[in-house]
């Protein structure tokens, strides 16, 4: 999918290598791109949804990689009052809490900065570290002890480790300064070599949050010691104690130790003060000293936070409220269209450069050819752009749709490699039939497989993919565990020497015991992300095994259920199985790919528990926890949390009202026991 493509290239760019080629926090922007598409078609919600990543892994830092001990999420989205109000019933719901049960709620500006764990020990700072993908960050200990905000030794008594957490940030002022300095610095430069100045040569950064954090991901800490940095704390990671039974509580004492927080932090017990309190801020924005893009709710009582704990990438317990967005009028001057991975043509937008709330847009998104005929939109239209959320470039309106002109047509022919392109029932999305004999899909299929998210093959880019593409050396993946055969070849070619090639070869053959889960992922299966091929393969456990349910999904109804059942699945995926192993030329490059990889049986570690590795059923009325928190309960404990009772079921919790599942379980001799005892399960797993 192209814009799962882009996404993590910026995010990359923007989180990993400090060179952003687009806007200022543009990694959040093609997220929110994704998630309005994801809200306007749920249908088409991907597993491996760009909103489900955090940040972007480290890659090629001059930094030492560090691994979070507690891994550093994001946070989910809102943007009208409804969404926060939403936000609040589903935590209630989760909780099973009465209705007069008050929800306290922290609220606090959310600064657009660069994310930061500080971790001390009996009050030292020992070690500081960038988000990095929210499981491996950049060691910036030497860097962060140049920040004035940042105390080396924490005031008062603290616990024996604490980790805080918060933004490193660039005040707009000091941002100014700073490339107006860039650009003096660069002038003297020129002057003492007595060279023209070309003020166009000069690296300046694209806003505060940038210049942040390029500054602070330096591998020389006296350039760091340079630029005025400043922090704040907005939460905590591990703890040997926590001071206080409330997020406002343990944010306090952080403060008291000699950390700065927002001044605009509050706590507040309906959701009229905080909709008052993110209009107050808003209002204020403009005059603020630094950036911010939205306001963060957190609930307030830990205990709760602990029962909500997460999803994917976020709390359940947090939510960030953005800002509207920004408006301009341009003229849309082309509609180009770009083929992704898995064939979806998409129209891009070229516009005359407008700057939107700050940032020059020369490009936008037009989702599909259903939201092209929505907007009437033709190239030499005037359009209404706006940055949803305050970053995303979209056009909002046609302003010359009247004028009589004739209807853009969308192709039905891919405009790579001319193979038809069709819409499937019920879908707005249009593909390219072709497959891996459209460049545009061979390309990109086969960077997706050799990708870090996929394969992992070290050394084997886009730019080594495209060449060997173009040589003929690789039309399908398994062609990759091929590539030994083309050595000599390779060598022959620009760029390429003994050890380069060797390394390639010797990174390939690595792979041929590749992780399973990462092989399903690498195909590109549509609806097959990160997450559900692991699903997948906890359940079926060899690839062998998994093609055989594939095959006979799409005839047998009991085999699609089976897969259906799977919890995280569901039916569009048990679909999308079915029909790849449907089409022959599918089967062909599965086989010819087996041929080359031995892939070990897909074994997960799970916690030791009562029920781990064991099938369990909720059922009936639960009186303490809603089945949402239940069903999480059962995953972290190493079980399976299924929504139907079958022979493989090991265990059924039945609440008051249990019916069918009930029954059904009696008829198959399996375990049944109350919540109470679940309890008693949950609470000896520790």
């Amino acid at each position: 999918m192209r814009l799962a493509k882009t996404i993590a290239k910026h995010n990359r760019l923007y989180h990993a290598e400090d060179m952003p080629e687009i806007a200022d926090a543009e990694y959040d922007a093609l997220v929110r791109r994704n998630n309005e598409l994801e809200e306007a078609f749920p249908h088409l919600v991907r597993d491996d949804s760009p909103h489900k990543l955090v940040g972007a892994a480290v890659a090629n830092s001059p930094l030492s990689k560090v691994a979070h001990e507690q891994r550093m999420m994001s946070l989910d989205n809102g943007f009208s009052d409804e969404d926060i109000a939403e936000w609040l019933a589903r935590v209630r719901r989760f909780l099973n809490l009465p209705e007069d049960e008050m929800v306290a709620v922290t609220a606090e500006d959310k600064i657009d900065g660069l994310s930061c764990s500080l971790r001390y020990e009996k009050g030292e700072l020992v070690l500081a570290a960038t988000r990095g993908d929210g499981q491996i960050g950049e060691d910036v200990t030497a860097n962060v002890r140049m920040i004035a905000d940042i105390p080396h030794t924490l005031a008062g008594k603290v616990p024996d480790v604490f980790e805080i957490r918060g933004e490193v940030y660039m005040a707009k002022s000091d941002f100014e300064g700073l490339n107006a300095r860039l650009m003096d610095e660069g002038k003297a430069d020129a002057a003492a070599k007595n060279l023209d100045f070309d003020p166009g040569k000069i690296r300046q950064f694209a806003n505060p949050r940038n210049a942040a954090a390029g500054s602070l991901r330096q591998k020389d800490a006296n350039i760091t010691a340079k630029r005025p940095l400043k922090f704040w704390a907005h939460g905590w990671g591990v703890a040997s104690a926590v001071p206080g039974e409330t997020a406002f509580d343990v944010m306090t004492a952080i403060e008291s130790w000699g950390l700065p927080l927002s001044p605009l932090v509050k706590r507040f017990e309906t959701l009229e003060q905080m909709l008052d309190h993110y209009r107050h801020i808003e209002m204020e924005r403009a005059d603020l000293p630094y950036d911010i893009d939205g306001v963060v709710y957190k609930v307030d009582r830990l205990d709760w936070q602990q029962r909500l704990g997460f999803v994917a990438k976020a709390p359940r317990w947090a939510l960030a409220h953005k800002f509207p967005a920004e408006q301009a009028q341009t003229t849309l001057e082309s509609i180009d269209i770009q083929v992704g991975r898995t064939g979806k043509l998409t129209p891009v937008g070229r516009l005359k450069p407008v700057t939107v709330g700050g940032v020059v847009v020369s490009n936008v998104t037009l989702h599909n050819r259903d939201e092209i005929e929505r907007l009437g939109v033709r190239p030499g239209d005037r359009v209404l752009v706006q940055r949803a959320g305050d970053v995303i470039p979209q056009v909002a309106e046609n302003l010359t749709r009247d004028e009589d002109r004739q209807p853009y047509i969308f192709p039905d022919h891919c405009p790579k490699c001319n193979s038809e392109a069709v819409a499937e029932e019920g879908e707005v999305d249009v593909r390219c039939t072709g497959g891996l004999i459209c460049p545009a899909q061979r390309f990109q299929r086969l960077a997706h497989f050799a990708s870090r998210a996929a394969l992992d093959i070290d050394g084997l880019g886009e730019k080594s993919i495209a060449e060997f593409i173009e040589a003929g050396f690789i039309e399908s993946p398994a062609d990759i565990f091929r590539l030994h055969q083309h050595r000599e070849e390779i060598l022959a070619r620009d760029g390429w020497q003994d050890k380069s090639v060797d390394n390639l070869l010797a990174a390939v053959e690595k792979k041929r015991s590749a992780d399973a889960a990462r092989l399903l992922f690498g195909l590109g299966i549509r609806h097959i992300g990160t997450v559900t091929a692991r699903d997948l393969m906890k359940n079926f456990t060899t690839l062998p095994k998994l093609a055989e349910i594939g095959m006979a999904a799409r005839d047998n109804e009991a085999v699609r259920d089976e897969v259906t059942e799977i919890d995280g699945v569901g039916p569009t995926v048990a679909q999308a199985l079915a029909d790849f192993f449907h089409e022959p030329h599918n089967r062909e490059v599965w086989e010819d790919l087996l041929s080359e990889v031995t892939p070990p049986d897909y074994i997960v570690e799970t916690r030791d528990s009562a029920v781990a590795g064991k099938t369990v059923v909720f059922t009936g009325k639960l009186e303490t926890m809603s089945r949402d928190e239940a069903k999480a309960q059962a995953e972290a404990l190493g079980a399976k949390a299924s929504g139907s009772v079958s022979a493989k079921t090991d265990l059924l919790v039945a609440g008051p009202g249990a019916g069918s599942k009930m029954k059904k379980a009696a008829e198959l001799g399996i375990e049944v026991i109350d919540e109470a005892a679940w309890a008693d399960i949950v609470k000896a797993a520790g």
